[in-house]
């Protein structure tokens, strides 16, 4: 049990793809200006990372090293298509939206980094364990990064959700200020400011809980002198 709270301490949080490793940063920035958008391709990242991380664990005695790498971007190349195809099925406006950053997932240097670090060395529930755990950590930070910027930039949260969700999710839109437009937050330069916060916050949290941790050090005792008078026989 221990196993699978450490996978998801470290996913979620101590090892983060984005606030830690810094990996995945070009789809993170350049998609998150609103909640559908950061959501949609949190979804399709996580499916990836999920079913690249089984399918690599099941297949790690079967490739040899010195193709290791290109076997593994084709396995991440077929669940990006998976990905890409029920995308373009079931929610084709999004996935106009979101245009190339999809098939690029196959490039995400988080998914890649993963399966070959812990995926290839692991079995298949551990290694879909890790996926899931740290396709959750990437899909929050992006999602998080996307709320942000659309409620800075627009002055709206979950505008667009009938994108993904159809018909029924076009009332979800709250808008915060009417007439409100924040060009810096909407632009790439906003992500990057955005993101930079998000991972300052994280490192202000951790060097408090790790202050928190560290035992204080017990105060030196005071030497006690004693006067003695008179005459000791």
């Amino acid at each position: 049990m221990s196993q699978w709270r450490e996978l998801a301490r470290s996913g979620l949080w101590s090892n983060n793809p984005v606030l830690v490793q810094l990996l995945g940063l070009c789809p993170l920035l350049a998609v998150s200006g609103s909640v559908v958008n950061a959501l949609g391709l949190a979804l399709a990242t996580l499916m990836v990372m999920v079913g690249a991380s089984t399918a690599i664990s099941l297949i790690r005695h079967q490739v040899p090293s010195a193709v290791r790498l290109p076997a593994f971007v084709m396995v991440i190349a077929a669940f990006v298509t998976c990905a890409e195809l029920l995308m373009a099925a079931y929610a084709y406006p999004l996935y106009q939206v979101l245009g190339i950053f999809i098939p690029l997932i196959v490039t995400n240097c988080a998914i890649l980094g993963r399966a070959d670090a812990f995926a290839s060395r692991q079995p298949v529930l551990p290694a879909a364990i890790d996926g899931l755990m740290m396709g959750l950590g990437f899909g929050a930070v992006l999602v998080l990064l996307g709320a942000l910027r659309e409620l800075l930039g627009q002055g709206t949260l979950f505008s667009g959700m009938a994108l993904l969700f159809g018909p029924d999710a076009a009332n979800w839109q709250l808008t915060i200020a009417d007439d409100y437009q924040f060009l810096f937050f909407i632009l790439p330069p906003g992500a990057f400011f955005v993101a930079g916060m998000l991972i300052a916050l994280k490192n202000v949290i951790d060097q408090r809980s790790a202050a928190r941790a560290r035992p204080v050090a017990a105060a030196p005792r005071a030497d006690r002198r004693v006067r003695v008078t008179g005459t000791i026989k």
